[in-house]
């Protein structure tokens, strides 16, 4: 597929050309932001990350790291291109995963509406366990986008991992849900995303108050959102592959890659 029941274009390679995106684009003097949360044992990642980013991310284009952490010693010093920046944020790093990665809706909602807001036009978050192996450029920009699941290009909705418990502000029944989304990277104009990570952050709130978690957390809430807030661009598994998830032969590009690792060391 190529576009979506809605009319929002899937952006797969050979499906645009970049040379005049780039025009357009550079044109426009748009600013990229780029947040990256590195709690814990995902310290071991952010090198790769950051100079892999460094690499393939947006090139020739003004990109800011926004990196969030709760040990700042942890973020290397890398040299970083003309017009690009790196700011380091403490935060808190919690115990348990489930609480770290559910904090992050709240931390860039709060993000945005400090002072991003001002800085960027366009804000991609990703998660830290990943590396570019292609290139990554403004063809995924929009006013919000989404990435397909690997793990669920070709399966029925009545497979998606969705919160199925009704009394969750996640939940999602099975004869709904258009795509599964990952949540290890959405994106969009800035605006935009804090609109959907305010009413994310809202809709755990709401679980929390009822003593309960969606079951793949803010992904689940993150699925929920784009159920009834299509995306305007959604990205095929080029942009969130893994190595343990579909076929290959469907997806020939794999621009951006989950590191692989041991997940329960690393989330212990």
């Amino acid at each position: 597929m190529t576009l979506s029941p809605w009319l929002a274009p899937i952006v797969w390679d050979g499906t645009y050309n970049l040379d005049i995106l780039n025009e357009q684009f550079h044109r426009r003097g748009v600013r990229i932001g780029l947040t990256v949360f590195v709690i814990r044992k995902y310290k071991i990642f952010i090198q790769n990350f950051l100079q892999s980013a460094e690499t393939f991310f947006m090139t020739g284009h003004k990109v800011s790291y926004y990196v969030f952490t709760d040990d700042i010693n942890a973020i290397p010093n890398i040299s970083l291109g003309e017009g690009r920046s790196l700011e380091v944020l403490k935060v808190t790093g919690y115990k348990r995963w489930q609480d770290i990665t559910m904090r992050r809706m709240q931390l860039i909602r709060d993000l945005i509406s400090e002072r991003v807001i001002n800085e960027v036009d366009y804000i991609v978050c990703l998660d830290a366990d990943l590396e570019f192996k292609d290139s990554i450029g403004v063809e995924i920009l929009g006013d919000v986008v989404g990435v397909i699941h690997p793990g669920f290009l070709a399966e029925s909705r009545q497979a998606f991992t969705h919160e199925r418990r009704d009394i969750s502000a996640g939940y999602i029944p099975n004869d709904e849900g258009d795509f599964y989304y990952t949540g290890c990277f959405f994106g969009g104009a800035v605006e935009k995303i804090y609109k959907l990570t305010n009413h994310c952050h809202d809709a755990m709130m709401q679980d929390k108050a009822i003593n309960i978690e969606a079951l793949w957390h803010d992904e689940s809430y993150l699925n929920r959102y784009f159920l009834y807030h299509k995306p305007t661009k959604l990205l095929s598994p080029e942009y969130a592959w893994n190595d343990y998830y579909g076929s290959p032969i469907v997806v020939k590009r794999k621009r951006l890659v989950h590191v692989p690792k041991d997940t329960n060391k690393v989330r212990d």
